[in-house]
């Protein structure tokens, strides 16, 4: 058996050959092959190498994104929540301000402060109740001047009267107004009377019955708007002041009955909102604590409005 085999080389120097045995030949086969193996082995690492860096690499990229995405996300909350705590602020403030506002309203509507744990809600709804009740008796009770407040010439009770010159009660106020200036109801009622009284000497008179047993007179009149049966509201121009009747110079005699039996009409023409309280120790021909209860429940749906300009407002100008 050939065990081995012939290498020839043919060069410049002649032709050699060189012999090698089998076992030498299959070792060389062996190392090329391994090495053509390790060869494959190296070019298949190096390619999935790179695949793997680029793989890593997209990730990277995608974490990139994500991590901007995110920031922008965190830095959006992050505004946000400035705003919400901003806005905080700001309704905590106004809510202290309210508060504060709501406890001035409690005192001049006559309610004792609420304490801190009263609930805000609350304390509107109480103070609601209240305000809608003197609404009512505002709106229905005579209160406020029936003409723009200039000063009163002669007061409720005794004294000389004007023209007959001699000592009674006067049952009501004059109060100072030029000629033609504009009266006003003051509560919603229903006209009683409107028309020229000669034996009362109050000339051209308006009486308007009001609700709970009030009546209210307008005497000296010189010209009457207003008719027989008609309804007329709080604030409703029912004549103007003139000199008719037994008078002296023009004024509006107003006069207050309650159950047919006269009252200071001076209490009522004072009477609003910031001294509501007032009138129930000044005034005790009335049953203020009955006329109350019985109508602590009635809410007045639109009731008239008196802004400082309002005829029906008193100056402050003392008596």
């Amino acid at each position: 058996m050939n065990n081995h085999f012939t290498i020839t080389i043919n060069d410049d120097n002649g032709v050699r050959q060189f012999n090698l045995h089998q076992i030498v030949k299959k070792v060389i086969w062996y190392v090329f092959g391994f090495i053509g193996f390790v060869a494959l082995v190296a070019v298949g690492t190096i390619l999935y190498l790179n695949y793997a860096v680029d793989q890593i690499e997209l990730k990277r990229l995608d974490t990139k994104k994500a991590y901007s995405k995110l920031k922008e996300k965190n830095d959006n909350l992050n505004q946000s929540i400035n705003e919400t705590q901003v806005a905080l602020f700001l309704r905590k403030k106004e809510l202290r301000e309210v508060s504060n506002s709501l406890s001035e309203i409690e005192v001049l509507i006559g309610l004792t402060p609420s304490a801190n744990d009263v609930s805000l809600k609350d304390r509107v709804n109480e103070t609601k109740l209240t305000s809608e009740h003197m609404a009512t008796l505002l709106q229905f009770i005579p209160s406020g001047s029936p003409v723009k407040y200039k000063g009163i010439t002669s007061k409720y009770g005794y004294r000389i009267h004007p023209t007959l010159n001699r000592k009674e009660f006067h049952r009501g106020l004059d109060m100072r107004a030029k000629l033609n200036t504009p009266v006003y109801a003051t509560a919603d009622g229903i006209v009683e009377y409107a028309g020229y009284h000669k034996k009362s000497g109050f000339g051209r008179l308006v009486i308007i019955e009001h609700n709970y047993g009030f009546k209210s007179y307008y005497g000296h009149l010189n010209k009457i708007v207003v008719k027989y049966g008609m309804f007329v509201k709080k604030g409703t121009l029912i004549a103007y002041t003139g000199n008719s009747g037994l008078s002296s110079g023009p004024h509006l005699h107003y006069e207050l009955r309650f159950l047919h039996r006269t009252i200071n009409p001076f209490y009522f023409v004072k009477w609003n909102v910031k001294n509501y309280k007032d009138i129930f120790s000044k005034e005790k021909k009335i049953p203020w604590q009955s006329l109350i209860t019985a109508t602590q429940h009635i809410k007045v749906p639109n009731p008239t409005q008196t802004p400082p300009s309002s005829p029906l407002v008193l100056q402050s100008k003392g008596r």
